[in-house]
């Protein structure tokens, strides 16, 4: 009995021990969820809406039902989540909705945590259907369980139904004074008028840079990592004004430097390029370095940084040099630091407007390439090219004063090296060998500044031989031959086929196309007199009527030349002396008239 005691006891210890025994760890919570807002306090740029939900709480103004819109990360849910706690503060000493909520109340874990009866979250993205509504309808109708609200959190509203957003009408219009509805959505245009207008609209701002920044620091300080500002100036600008965006990007470097977090860290972790680096290859475009601008680009690539991601920054820095071009330093990214800044505002004063907006629109075009091309690092070289060869091309004044006629380069220049680069090219040109810019960019400046020195100017070196420049055609149809001459059949058909001319005043064509040709006549002609003539042409469309075709000149030409041969024959068919003839030779026939002693021919009597 007593060993059965002993047995007893000892299994009853083993029990307590093992009760007594530490629980396991909780699971590791990511820095979006470990810190997300749990009061209006929390919340960081949005400070305007809070100002309103305050003042409307306290004049007792609280709107039936609240849209809550913005992009991904600036606390839609979360606002809702608080929202529906401040409808249902709790606490000794009070009870009715507040916006003050320094100490837990008795349904606030609840609520935050999404597990309280009365407030309700629905995820639209799964629940799309009338068949959700109505459940919401039906339920809508009893009176809280525990709460002083029933809350209904409809995330992502815009992708319910027709039928879904018809049948909530009535009851979002008129719901029972124990009912609130809160909506959240990403895509306002997305959601009915008649939705938007039962609902008081909150348009959640995305955070400022400085602001992530110094949010960033704190949670850092708090996880006891250290972070270099630098590497908190990254992750802010790559944000793009999202919370949460930012704080997965702090988590995925805390991870990846174990350690100290700096700034080569976050650009090895998110294949950004060094945005000094970034500015040598845009000053390498600008004066139309060719090699240094693939070599700058092929570096990046092989650091890890993707062809798209150098070309976005290289239009972002773009971006910020026209800012500061259009409207001082004052304008400048403040994210950027100061040896950024200063570049940023040499390149400013160096690059004219119209440059930098060719740049932007080129970039623009150019990402969208890279994108869907299957091999972006291409794409991005042959964008960078095309950017090198824009610099030596004439500028929009250089282009009027072709059209009107005036020379486009200067007396003596060689017509064969092409338009004198534009100021773009001038200013950013190497003075050194090997700049590679088009069009002898690079050679052009470092001559004139050897004629400004008082130094003999430097020869030019051989160029390549080259065909000799024909003379400029004097008419539309000079220029077809000319055509015809050099053995371009698939032009010249198109030319004298499907061409209107409208004017024709070298250097410049206008013409309208026949319905049915070719949209890429106009760079051919283009291309083609500028390796013949040695000029620069401007071959434009038009919407006026313009002349005939060519072949269809030819053709009534052909018609009238005809009509005149017929004429003829009836006039000599007519004469007494012919028709005399005939009378002796029947059966006979005049197939021609000739007149006598043309060609070479003599009259002999006979």
């Amino acid at each position: 009995m007593a060993e059965k005691k002993k047995t007893g006891s000892a299994r009853q210890a083993r029990q307590q021990g093992a009760g007594a025994a530490p629980q396991p760890a909780p699971g590791y919570a990511v820095l979006a969820r470990k810190y997300r807002p749990r009061t209006f306090d929390d919340l960081i740029g949005q400070e305007a809406m809070v100002r309103t939900l305050r003042n409307a709480f306290a004049s007792g103004r609280i709107a039936q039902a609240y849209m809550l819109t913005g992009v991904r990360g600036v606390g839609k849910t979360t606002t809702a989540r608080i929202l529906a706690r401040a409808l249902n503060y709790e606490r000794e000493g009070i009870d009715g909705p507040t916006i003050d909520m320094g100490e837990p109340g008795v349904h606030c874990a609840a609520i935050m945590e999404s597990r309280h009866v009365d407030v309700l979250e629905m995820d639209a993205a799964s629940h799309t259907g009338i068949d959700d509504i109505r459940e919401i309808i039906e339920s809508a109708r009893y009176k809280p369980v525990s709460a002083r609200t029933k809350v209904y959190i409809i995330d992502e509203v815009h992708m319910l139904s027709r039928a879904a957003f018809n049948g909530l009408l009535k009851t979002l219009e008129e719901p029972p004074d124990h009912v609130k509805f809160i909506f959240a959505t990403t895509e306002i245009r997305k959601v009915p008028v008649t939705v938007l207008s039962r609902c008081q609209r909150f348009d959640l701002r995305r955070v400022d840079s400085d602001t992530l920044k110094e949010h960033f620091a704190g949670i850092a300080e708090q996880e006891g990592v250290a972070v270099s500002d630098e590497a908190l100036t990254l992750i802010a600008r790559a944000a793009e004004g999202s919370v949460r965006d930012g704080l997965s990007i702090l988590d995925q470097a805390i991870a990846h430097a174990a350690g100290e977090v700096g700034a080569d860290h976050v650009r090895a972790m998110l294949g950004l390029a060094d945005r000094g680096r970034i500015f040598d290859l845009l000053e390498a475009v600008f004066r139309g370095d060719a090699k240094a601008a693939l070599n700058g680009l092929g570096a990046l690539h092989l650091d890890g940084a993707e062809p798209e991601r150098v070309l976005t920054d290289l239009a972002d820095a773009v971006h910020v040099v026209t800012r500061i071009a259009a409207a001082g330093a004052d304008a400048a990214d403040p994210t950027l630091s100061e040896g950024e800044r200063d570049r940023a505002q040499q390149l400013a004063a160096k690059l004219d407007m119209p440059a930098l907006a060719r740049a932007w629109q080129m970039l623009l075009k150019g990402i969208g390439e890279a994108r869907t091309a299957q091999r972006p690092l291409a794409a991005a070289e042959m964008l960078l090219l095309r950017m090198c060869y824009l610099t030596g091309q004439p500028s929009p004044e250089e282009l009027a004063r072709m059209l009107a006629g005036e020379p486009s380069v200067p007396p003596g220049a060689d017509a064969a090296a092409g338009p004198k680069p534009g100021p773009d090219a001038q200013a950013l040109a190497p003075a050194g060998p090997g700049g590679g810019a088009p069009h002898g960019a690079a050679r052009a400046l470092k001559l004139e500044e050897s004629a400004a020195a008082g130094e003999p100017a430097l020869p030019e070196p051989p160029q390549a031989s080259a065909p000799a420049a024909e003379a400029v055609p004097e008419s539309f149809e000079a220029l077809v031959e000319l055509v015809e001459s050099r053995r371009e059949v698939k032009l010249a058909r198109a030319l004298r086929n499907g061409v209107r001319l409208v004017s024709y005043a070298p250097p410049s064509v206008e013409f309208n196309l026949v319905e049915g040709s070719d949209p890429g006549l106009a760079n051919e002609l283009r291309a083609f007199l500028g390796r013949e003539t040695g000029r620069q042409w401007v071959v434009a469309f038009s919407d006026a009527p313009g002349e005939k075709t060519l072949a269809e000149r030819e053709r009534e030409r052909a018609r009238e030349a005809e009509a005149r041969r017929l004429a003829e024959l009836e006039a000599i068919r007519a004469h007494p002396a012919v028709q005399e003839v005939l009378q002796h030779f029947p059966g006979a026939e005049i197939t021609d008239v000739r007149p006598l002693g043309g060609d070479g021919e003599e009259d002999t009597g006979e």
